[in-house]
């Protein structure tokens, strides 16, 4: 496991003004984006706020389906290559050194935003952690969480002064081959994060 520096419970921006500012973007500066700065993005998605384990967006039943991935291309003191992101730990789980640019971008159907990207953050689910409680609804309130997930991450992005947009044209099957995911895990939403130009 990788520890990431600590979450900061305070930014440079309002709730409104990052609402105000938010703005889907595609094309990215060559800048690597920092360590910190990833760490803070991840845990804007799905980091824990309390030690019950309760996480930053919300989840039917308190049952977490969500998963999230990070496909490294640019980052200070991180190697290239795939990572799965352990919200109750903070930290990253490497699950692949080699660089997997290029088969997410053809996953991806060649949208230049993920090739631009600094790093590329997919979020996905096990509808079965939801399943459970909740029967079939289960994918319903797994695709609400990642939107509130990805709504987190995009506003983390603005106050950080970094750009993302949200992918939802891809390959489910090559996400998962890209990324090493296991069969339970759906892949729904692709989130390149850069530095806009």
């Amino acid at each position: 496991m990788i520890p990431l520096p600590p979450p900061r419970a305070d930014g440079a921006l309002s709730l409104e003004a990052a609402l105000k500012a938010r703005r889907s973007i595609r094309s990215y500066g060559e800048q690597a984006l920092t360590l910190a700065e990833v760490a803070q993005l991840l845990w804007a998605a799905q980091g824990t706020t309390r030690r019950n384990g309760m996480r930053t967006a919300p989840s039917a039943g308190a049952l977490y389906p969500l998963e999230l991935y990070l496909e490294v291309g640019r980052v200070e003191q991180l190697p290239v290559g795939i990572y799965h992101y352990d919200s109750a730990g903070h930290a990253l789980e490497e699950r692949g050194g080699a660089a997997r640019r290029s088969e997410l971008l053809a996953a991806g159907y060649g949208q230049g935003c993920i090739e631009r990207g600094a790093i590329n953050i997919v979020v996905a689910a096990v509808y079965a952690r939801t399943a459970r409680k909740y029967g079939e609804r289960a994918v319903r309130y797994a695709q609400l969480e990642a939107g509130h997930a990805a709504q987190n991450l995009a506003l983390q992005a603005v106050v950080l002064g970094l750009g993302t947009v949200v992918v939802g044209a891809f390959d489910d099957a090559l996400v998962k081959q890209a990324l090493g995911m296991g069969g339970d895990e759906e892949p729904l939403c692709i989130m390149p994060v850069g530095r806009a130009k």
